[in-house]
């Protein structure tokens, strides 16, 4: 494990200060020269994913990239996966929970999704990003600033408590118009969901489409008052 001292800190402080005006690939090549083999990343395939996908395949193509296979994805989000290994040669490992669909709503007498939805993400994604997290120093995350109030503090490099990694935000300062110019230009697989009103993808029942007007983050667990899966917040509470 990468232990938090108080000069690891001072190290990644530095670091982000020295990259905040610097692009994406810059902060991915200075993320993969730093951590080498140490360095993961975690991807949901939503279009930010697939940018920094494509972008790995140029500048560090060994990169271990995982998935979370809650067992609630969308096909059309698996299909993406499909099409990245196609197109750039990277095959993105499905990590699953410790208990299939079928078992853990039989555990929880029915779809947890409905009644505590909270828990169901950190029982299908929390902890096993934790379990993926072992032996790795440094993670990668597709999040964007302007995405949401916890995401808008994120530093482009900085200590994930709730993970015990360093993290590494290419595309905080980036823009949705720029992702989509991204991918445009370069021809990035991404999920045709996107096409349909969805313009964030998680589990299939806690999504759908987007109103016209409402944030690109409100078809996530609507009318729950939830925003975040907690893989992103800045609580350090390992089951936020």
């Amino acid at each position: 494990m990468l232990e938090p001292t108080p000069e690891l800190l001072a190290e990644l402080a530095e670091a982000s200060q020295k990259l905040e005006s610097a692009t994406p690939e810059e902060i991915i090549a200075w993320a993969a020269e730093r951590f080498g083999s140490k360095l993961t990343m975690g991807t949901a395939f939503g279009p930010e994913g697939c940018v920094i996908l494509y972008l790995l395949s140029q500048i560090a193509p060994e990169t271990r990239v995982f998935n979370l296979d809650t067992g609630y994805q969308f096909q059309e989000t698996l299909d993406v996966r499909d099409q990245i290994r196609e197109k750039f040669g990277i095959d993105v490992e499905l990590l699953k929970p410790e208990h299939t669909v079928e078992e853990y709503e039989q555990l929880h007498g029915g779809p947890l999704y409905k009644t505590n939805p909270t828990q169901c993400c950190f029982d299908r994604k929390i902890k096993v990003l934790q379990r993926g997290a072992a032996g790795n120093h440094a993670w990668i995350s597709a999040i964007r600033r302007d995405q949401s109030p916890d995401r808008a503090k994120a530093s482009i490099v900085g200590w994930d408590k709730k993970f015990g990694l360093a993290k590494i935000n290419p595309l905080a300062n980036q823009t949705k118009s720029w992702v989509w110019r991204m991918i445009t230009e370069h021809g990035i697989p991404y999920n045709v969901l996107h096409d349909q009103g969805y313009t964030s993808v998680g589990c299939w029942p806690c999504t759908r489409a987007v109103m016209a007007g409402e944030d690109e983050r409100a078809g996530r667990w609507s009318g729950t008052g939830k925003t975040e899966c907690g893989l992103h917040t800045l609580d350090d509470s390992p089951n936020a």
